[in-house]
């Protein structure tokens, strides 16, 4: 029962929508309508209020640490602790609270990440800072970045339990990017901080 009531209230704490909330405090418009549509920082920044979107990108990746921090505290088996780590994640991407239409999970899984293992999830967020910084595409610094997380995880640890965690949070944000790597290809994906392409 305690390990049932973990995972539903690791889902609902990912289920919390910090696009909507930070889009409200500032007084912005819904981000689900307006640029890519997906209510997660990226997409809040194209508001112009960078404030939101740093807002929104705290609390997405903070709500990942807490669930994977409480559930490691509250003792329970790395098993568990990858399952609620599962939990918040697919809470972020399917949220009970947007009717199951949320963000891409970028953020959120960062936090995961680096409740489970900080040198991880360090390495992880270098890379995407490393391509985004580069490229100056959210998207592409996201994908190459979910794609060397298991990576990462093997070569420090071997292929364990973590490894398989991350591996999966990895191909769901690549497919949940899928759309992403189609304009990426057809040199139609905006940049950081501009506007959507048509």
């Amino acid at each position: 029962m305690q390990i049932a009531l973990a995972l539903v209230a690791a889902y609902l704490l990912g289920s919390v929508p910090f696009a909507m909330i930070s889009s409200k405090i500032f007084g912005l418009a819904d981000p689900r309508s307006y640029g890519s549509g997906n209510p997660g920082a990226t997409n809040v920044l194209r508001s112009g209020n960078k404030k939101a979107a740093l807002v929104t990108l705290i609390g997405d990746a903070l709500k990942g640490w807490v669930a994977v921090f409480a559930a490691e505290q509250m003792g329970f088996s790395s098993t568990v602790v990858g399952l609620v780590a599962l939990a918040v994640f697919l809470g972020h991407l399917y949220p009970i609270f947007l009717k199951f239409k949320g963000g891409k999970g970028v953020a959120t899984a960062a936090g995961v990440i680096i409740a489970l293992d900080p040198l991880l999830g360090l390495a992880v967020a270098g890379t995407w800072l490393f391509m985004a910084f580069a490229f100056r595409y959210s998207s592409l610094a996201a994908v190459v970045a979910a794609g060397m997380a298991p990576v990462f995880s093997v070569l420090m640890h071997g292929g364990n339990g973590q490894a398989l965690i991350v591996g999966i949070l990895g191909m769901a944000l690549i497919g949940k990017h899928w759309q992403n790597i189609q304009r990426l290809l057809a040199g139609q994906e905006s940049k950081i901080g501009g506007k959507k392409k048509a």
